[in-house]
């Protein structure tokens, strides 16, 4: 299994900015997929973004154009820029990889809580 730590999430006000990290203890680029889940309160978890193979980033399409999934050089860390925040992206926010030989599942993080709030 893959160690995944999420930081970075709090309370922001509508239409602010939050930038999520993840942290990997295997590199990023041997995942058969990686990308970022969220749940919120009383709601099934859903995806928000994820990189999967060569098909480059899928977003949710309640994120597009606001949130924009990265990696940087050192390939293990991952991150979230989520712009334009609104309240209804309040949720719990989870970091996801599995490798190409999880074919059972991928491993996630303990997530990190954002907050949209006036």
């Amino acid at each position: 299994q893959v160690e995944l730590v999420e930081s970075g999430g709090g309370v922001v006000q509508p239409g602010g900015s939050l930038r999520l990290s993840c942290s990997s203890s295997t590199s990023f680029t041997t995942m058969a997929s990686a990308g970022w889940y969220r749940q919120a309160p009383g709601k099934q978890r859903e995806l928000v973004a994820i990189i999967a193979g060569g098909t480059g980033i899928n977003y949710a399409e309640s994120v597009k154009g606001r949130f924009i999934l990265a990696r940087d050089d050192t390939v293990t860390m991952m991150y979230l820029q989520m712009n334009s925040l609104k309240p209804e992206d309040t949720a719990v926010y989870y970091c996801y990889a599995r490798r190409p030989e999880d074919l059972s599942g991928g491993s996630w993080g303990q997530g990190t809580q954002v907050t949209v709030s006036s």
